[in-house]
């Protein structure tokens, strides 16, 4: 067994001393420990490392002037918190003589305090969390283009020999492809948050969905446009000479503490994941970068399905799930228990038993000064106290229920009356486009076969699937099928009376579909069935 090598610095932080450093997080007073630390480093951005209890006082009495948070130094027990801070590997303390005046703070020890390197680590990875917001999940996408310039750059500085130049762009590579990846896990996990929250606000989503679509469109757009750039560059490094670039950028690699061996496994490592982002291996192997344009595609579904929901919402009022949001907020407003019980009776109707509230035939009878417990019972009903139904009510049979006929006739009407017209317009829309294609140069498609097309295209693009792009989709109703098939780097544009309808690499077309239409039997054939 041989003995493990000696380390010091973040290489002696075991993994229970690295989880204590956020103990600071959950402590009583984390909120003094969190402006504690702040105004330690708000000192050392000012290359003030090394403070003072009495320093670090007056650099959170600054950071309270500025910030209305921040509590007054004066009220908390500062050697205290940074001692707590210190037994939790946050903080360093260390004794300088020097800074003594007299020769009783000589003999007390002058203690002063510094950031520990995890303990820095640790409370920059607090405040990330601290500062993070919706506005941080974006997608980049200017920044392919800097990385086809830096892979041409790279593959001509190996062709020339220069390891420094290899390592500057190779570095560059990796840190703006780890970029890429966080930015968008972060951006479709706020998507996913979004389209799973029961209770979307229909202001706040309706009045940055514009954004939010042409966002992702113009990210899908340049992802499309780059990736085979991008994959040929990346071949065209590979040509240049695999192995000579890896050595290259270990050669030049300044990492003290890493073997050369280290750094070429390291650099291999880092160049295969580069390449299966960009290149993958084989024909039928797809690259992160193909995953991440069907991600962007199915978020723009998801969008969409998102707003269909919201406008639904909007038009046919409130959802249970908000009712009973907005009802739980009303419990926690009341002023009063019994205010609540009131509200809980009202609203659900759930309130004490019938036979409870029974009062005597003639309660002149029984005298009020008498005890529950002196007084005569009260005869009940059986029928009262096992159904809560008074005697007589119904004579023992059920209520009549009001099935409301004439309203659900009318509603019947108007529901095959859209049908109808539904079924009419996607007729016309047929005998217009008869050749198929729906960007063809005819008239425009009125209201209802607007309609009917974008119902159609609601349920086509909804049955994707992801890593599927190359498949073609096709929905059917109302006797019309409509057909995408993918056309990569087309727009197609359909005209309607009320303007144009874009659809970014789909090709449409429309055929009849006889099989979608209910068929009523012909006059004749019920007159001979009737005979």
């Amino acid at each position: 067994m041989q003995p493990n090598p000696p380390s010091f610095g973040l290489d002696d932080f075991s993994l229970d001393d690295r989880m204590r450093l956020f103990s600071y997080v959950t402590a009583d007073n984390r909120t003094a420990y969190l402006w504690v630390l702040r105004s330690l480093d708000a000192a050392r951005s000012s290359y003030h490392v090394v403070l003072h209890t009495s320093e670090v006082a007056a650099a959170m009495a600054g950071l309270a002037a500025t910030y209305p948070d921040c509590p007054d130094p004066a009220g908390l027990e500062l050697p205290r918190l940074l001692d707590a801070l210190v037994d939790w590997g946050v903080l360093d303390r260390g004794q300088d003589g020097a800074r003594a005046a007299t020769l009783a703070e000589y003999r007390n020890r002058h203690s002063v305090y510094q950031f520990t390197e995890a303990g820095y680590r640790a409370h920059r990875a607090v405040e990330s969390v601290l500062a993070a917001g919706v506005g941080d999940s974006a997608l980049s996408r200017l920044v392919f283009a800097d990385l086809l310039a830096d892979l041409k750059a790279l593959a001509a500085a190996n062709a020339d020999g220069d390891a420094e130049e290899v390592y500057r762009k190779l570095s560059r590579l990796d840190r703006a492809l780890a970029d890429i990846a966080e930015r968008a896990a972060r951006f479709y996990h706020m998507l996913g948050d979004l389209s799973r929250t029961p209770d979307v606000r229909p202001e706040a989503f309706l009045a940055h969905k514009d954004a939010l679509l042409t966002h992702l469109r113009d990210f899908h757009d340049e992802l499309q446009r780059y990736t085979p750039r991008l994959r040929e560059a990346v071949l065209e490094v590979e040509a240049s000479g695999l192995d000579r670039m890896v050595e290259a950028a270990a050669e030049a690699d300044e990492r003290l503490f890493a073997t050369p061996a280290e750094r070429l496994d390291d650099w291999r490592r880092r160049w295969a994941g580069l390449r299966s982002w960009l290149a993958p291996p084989g024909d039928g192997v797809l690259s992160e970068a193909d995953r991440l344009a069907g991600a962007t595609m199915a978020a723009i579904g998801d969008v969409l399905a998102l707003l269909r929901r919201v406008t639904e919402a909007r038009r046919g009022g409130v959802s249970r799930e908000s009712q009973l949001r907005h009802l739980a907020a009303w419990f926690t407003r009341v002023g009063s228990v019994d205010v609540a019980h009131a509200l809980f009776d009202v609203v659900f109707g759930l309130g004490a038993p019938r036979h409870v509230g029974v009062a005597y035939a003639d309660p002149e009878l029984i005298p009020t000064r008498v005890s529950w417990w002196e007084a005569p019972p009260v005869e009940l009903s059986r029928t009262l106290v096992q159904f809560g139904r008074a005697p007589g009510q119904g004579n023992g049979r059920p209520a009549r229920l009001d099935r409301s006929h004439g309203q659900r006739d009318r509603l019947r009407e108007r529901q095959l009356a859209e049908e109808r017209r539904s079924v009419t317009a996607a007729a016309r829309l047929v005998e217009q486009h008869a050749g198929g294609d729906l960007a063809a140069d005819v008239p425009p498609l009125d209201e209802p076969q607007t309609a009917v097309l974008r119902r159609l295209l609601d349920v086509a693009l909804a049955a994707r699937v992801g890593g599927r792009a190359d498949t073609p989709l096709a929905a059917a109703a109302y006797g019309v099928r409509l057909t995408l098939t993918p056309a990569p780097g087309r727009f197609t544009t359909v005209v309607t009376t009320t303007g144009r309808l874009h659809l970014d690499g789909y090709a449409l077309s429309v055929s009849p579909a006889e099989h979608t239409v209910a068929k009523r039997a012909e006059p004749a054939a019920e007159l001979a069935s009737v005979s």
